[in-house]
């Protein structure tokens, strides 16, 4: 991660590299586990036909399911930051942040950009939960749900990855995990956070949609 080497002139940049370490793998997984289980873990128990029998849409159903997981996850990320903070704040104190352009941010500018940061690091994962709350609504099995989830998450990192598929990377979701990053330079770049939030927006209304 770009802010490992930076702790020690500043416990702050702790939150950042805990993102970083989370986002490509760990925070994927959490939302993959949540949203596969969301209608299918109702099924396999034989609760769905319950919820449905009430006067609630099949369409309020999934987007309430979708919202509470993305409750979770965002609940995860902010845990993950503020275990971050303290403990990168306790060995190496709350100074001044250098950015990655070499400027100089207080400690009050930073946890604000940290925070963005963990927002956006949650808002990431929505196009990936909705596509597992859509899984989940063609399965009784919530491991499947989840299994599949977590296929789609690692096939858009491979892809990404490979060179010469230039074309593919920019819609994909992974392409755009760790565009927190920009927060952290002087101007802040704002294109890669505002392409990955589009796309995540497509994937979300597309696959909710779908469900």
């Amino acid at each position: 991660p770009p802010f490992l080497s930076l702790i020690f002139r500043s416990g702050l940049f702790a939150p950042l590299t805990a993102l970083a370490v989370t986002q490509p793998f760990f925070l994927p997984l959490a939302a993959s586990l949540l949203s596969g289980d969301a209608i299918a873990g109702e099924a396999s128990a034989g609760t769905l036909r319950y919820l449905l029998v009430r006067p609630v849409g099949r369409r309020r159903l999934v987007v309430q399911k979708y919202l509470s997981v993305m409750t979770l996850v965002t609940i995860a990320v902010l845990w993950v930051v503020v275990v971050g903070a303290v403990a990168g704040g306790i060995a190496f104190g709350f100074g001044a942040m250098t950015t990655l352009s070499g400027t100089t941010l207080s400690a009050g500018a930073a946890i604000v950009r940290i925070v963005a940061a963990a927002g956006y690091a949650a808002a990431g994962v929505a196009g990936l939960a909705a596509i597992g709350v859509f899984v989940s609504t063609l399965t009784e099995s919530a491991p499947g749900a989840t299994v599949a989830t977590v296929v789609f998450a690692i096939v858009s990192q491979i892809l990404d990855a490979l060179s010469n598929l230039r074309a593919i990377p920019p819609y994909l979701l992974s392409h755009y995990w760790t565009a927190f990053a920009d927060l952290f330079r002087d101007p802040i770049a704002w294109h890669r956070m505002g392409q990955g939030l589009i796309v995540d927006g497509v994937y979300t209304a597309l696959f909710l949609g779908a469900a």
